[in-house]
């Protein structure tokens, strides 16, 4: 394979799903497609380390969820549906062929919603300290710490409350402080990503959806659940200094409810595509090749419309 041309010139679109602008980036030629998803306030630039290696290889889509990154934010009930069926029309209308989905965090979780769900659409899954409960761990807490826990749960949904929390993270001394408290290397922690993340929150809409979010958004089905679903080879990475998830813990309870898993332990935080790329690209891509043979299926549907600028 060429890997100039392979690579080509990455592409910005839009495509309109439900009367709403979605935007994504493409990169690739030629390959199997994948599917990149990012995690909760981030957007395709979360990806740029990611993109451009992989590109050599596949088809490379990253898409901006709903109510994230370039994406339209209208004022809707969020929660974790809504996005698996936008992966889902978008691989019908634009991509047209199976994905091996790619997803960090809340993008993690929606790629196994969407795998479990829509397996004919799938053809792998990867996730990169993917999020969600597991119902084994939905126990409530007792005392002072539950009555606690139920009063900061019912000012969270308090639209003024959520409102001013979200002016708050929104600032970009803010926006680097949280960073540096997940990402185990700070020098990952650079104003290229703290202004990819802070530029969305600028957009018309965007506190909207951060107090529907706070609200009761992102609900869906258990981890476990969705595993036991799941009929396509998944990978999992694990940025293994994550202090908001135990990934050693965590791992245990995927690897009980889907064995046949492949899975690696990085030294990295909770988004381990961004501080170690370079491993992450390489792990991906061996994993493909080795266990995801390439296919020649034809296009399923006839694809939608986009519109495409050139950077």
């Amino acid at each position: 394979m060429d890997s100039t041309s392979a690579s080509a010139t990455p592409i910005s679109a839009r495509w309109i799903w439900r009367g709403q602008s979605v935007h994504y980036v493409k990169q690739g030629e030629q390959g199997q497609p994948l599917l990149l998803v990012h995690g909760f306030g981030a957007s395709t630039d979360h990806w740029r380390k990611n993109i451009p290696e992989l590109a050599q290889h596949y088809q490379v889509y990253a898409i901006d969820l709903l109510g994230f990154g370039r994406s339209a934010k209208p004022n809707w009930d969020y929660c974790a549906e809504i996005w698996r069926d936008q992966l889902r029309d978008f691989c019908q209308q634009v991509i047209r062929r199976p994905v091996v989905g790619i997803g960090n965090s809340l993008g993690g979780y929606v790629v196994l919603s969407f795998a479990a769900e829509w397996p004919e659409w799938v053809r792998g899954v990867v996730l990169l300290n993917g999020a969600g409960g597991f119902s084994t761990l939905k126990g409530s807490p007792t005392g002072w710490r539950q009555w606690i826990g139920g009063l900061v749960g019912w000012g969270l949904r308090q639209r003024l409350v959520s409102y001013l929390l979200f002016q708050y993270l929104r600032q970009p001394h803010v926006i680097r402080a949280k960073l540096k408290q997940v990402y185990y290397d700070p020098a990952a922690v650079t104003d290229q990503l703290v202004e990819a993340i802070h530029r969305p929150t600028q957009d018309p809409g965007a506190a909207d959806v951060f107090v529907a979010l706070m609200r009761g958004g992102q609900k869906g089905r258990y981890v476990d659940e969705l595993l036991c679903s799941l009929v396509r080879p998944l990978l999992l990475i694990w940025g293994e200094r994550d202090p908001w998830m135990r990934a050693r813990e965590r791992s245990k309870l995927y690897r009980a409810h889907y064995p046949q898993a492949v899975e690696y332990f990085l030294e990295a935080g909770h988004c381990p595509h961004d501080e170690r790329p370079e491993e992450v690209n390489a792990l991906i891509h061996r994993w493909i090749e080795t266990g995801i043979p390439a296919t020649t299926s034809p296009p399923i549907s006839k694809a939608a419309p986009v519109s495409e600028v050139h950077p």
